[in-house]
């Protein structure tokens, strides 16, 4: 990826509170910002969004990019990786 600053697009981390692998997840996320230009990441508690929780029920934490689900229950870098150079 060339130029500066992070990449166009909104990402969204559905969570929930008092859920152990959300916050493992938030953890990863923010430790593969400081490697990766990310866009902000904006949490979201799933329980707040009753079509959110239709969804996605409990395949918890979910990753959005521009809505899209990027990531389900474990973060996988590498996938982030490419899909950053894919925009």
């Amino acid at each position: 990826m060339t130029g500066t600053g992070a990449p166009p697009g909104k990402l969204t981390l559905l969570t929930r509170e008092g859920c152990g692998l959300c916050e493992e997840f938030a953890e990863d996320l923010a430790r593969l910002s400081t490697t990766l230009p990310l866009p902000p990441v904006e949490a979201l508690d799933i329980d707040s969004d009753p079509e959110l929780l239709r969804r996605f029920g409990h395949k918890i934490p979910v990753l959005l990019w521009d809505g899209v689900p990027v990531a389900v229950t474990h973060l996988d870098p590498g996938e982030i990786e490419r899909l950053l150079k894919a925009r």
